[in-house]
């Protein structure tokens, strides 16, 4: 049975739940969070729409309980208020990080033995510290990461050179946050390297616009939702299937000793591998910077749970 238990039913845990019912990605949907009129609400609102629907989903609501035999845990918790007015996530830390040390017990008190996707901010740091938190092993617990900045890019990309997004690959690496990088020298357009074709783009521009897509979504509505919904179906979808897909998520490095957005092979077991592309000396360096950033902001925070 496909089951997966949402925690945290904002504005991201309610687009995820309404994403993964209608289009039928789930037999069975366990919903929680710490106001229970909004999971009741949000209960009858999804039944409500089923009844247009083609498939059915049964879902369950505020039962930690039911989450022992479900495969994928989707932690949307927190307060986007905390935020700011400059897109600083590490301000969420404060609150997040005691959100995790709230829930990790219950999840393991629960007899949950799946995988633990994170998209709590900062990102990276949350995932790392729900690991820490839940003693499960590093491949099963991963956060969305760069995966929603890496759409950004392609987008940013597909604008300038008027060529559909879809026809664009390549990372962002690091931090989901204000150290994050495109790696331009794996960026492609079709199957040619983007830098031999085009030689003329400004590669600082681009790297800005990625930076305000996220900015402009949040701007105007003091959240986003859709874009970073849709990334948690997908991978939600990537482990149900064990699809062995290759997308950038805040992964364990083991030998950087961190969390942080790289490529890796999602299936059945969560991160079932990182993918180690080449990097120039200037991204390398980056990725240094990025990683001691994530490394700070967990280094402030106890294990002793």
């Amino acid at each position: 049975m496909r089951k997966v238990g949402i925690i945290g039913l904002g504005h991201v845990g309610a687009t995820l739940a309404y994403t993964l019912v209608t289009e039928s990605l789930v037999d069975e949907l366990v919903l929680i969070d710490k106001n229970e009129t909004l999971a009741v609400s949000e209960e009858y609102d999804l039944l409500d729409a089923e009844v247009f629907l083609t498939g059915k989903t049964q879902i369950v609501i505020q039962d930690y309980q039911a989450l022992k035999d479900a495969s994928v845990i989707v932690f949307c918790a927190g307060q986007i208020s905390a935020l700011g007015d400059d897109g600083d996530r590490f301000k969420e830390l404060e609150i997040t990080s005691k959100i995790v040390e709230e829930i990790a017990p219950k999840i393991k008190q629960s007899g949950f033995n799946g995988i633990i996707l994170t998209i709590t901010n900062p990102c990276d740091v949350i995932a790392a510290y729900m690991q820490k938190l839940t003693g499960f092993e590093t491949n099963k617990v991963f956060g969305t990461g760069t995966m929603l900045d890496t759409a950004r890019m392609k987008q940013a990309v597909s604008r300038n050179l008027s060529i559909d997004s879809r026809n664009i690959g390549g990372y962002v690496y690091g931090e989901h946050g204000d150290s994050q990088f495109v790696a331009w020298s794996s960026v492609t357009v079709g199957d040619q390297p983007l830098l031999t074709w085009s030689s003329e783009l400004d590669l600082e521009g681009l790297d800005e616009d990625v930076r305000a897509g996220g900015w402009n979504a949040f701007a105007g509505k003091g959240y986003t939702s859709y874009g970073i919904a849709t990334c948690a179906a997908r991978l939600v979808g990537m482990i149900l299937n064990d699809s062995k897909t290759i997308v950038p998520v805040s992964a364990y490095n083991k030998q950087a000793d961190a969390y942080y957005g790289q490529p890796a092979i999602i299936g059945k077991n969560g991160t079932e591998s990182l993918i180690d592309c080449s990097l120039t000396e200037k991204e390398i360096d980056a990725l240094k910077k990025s990683i001691e950033i994530i490394k700070n902001g967990l280094a402030n925070l106890p294990f002793e749970h």
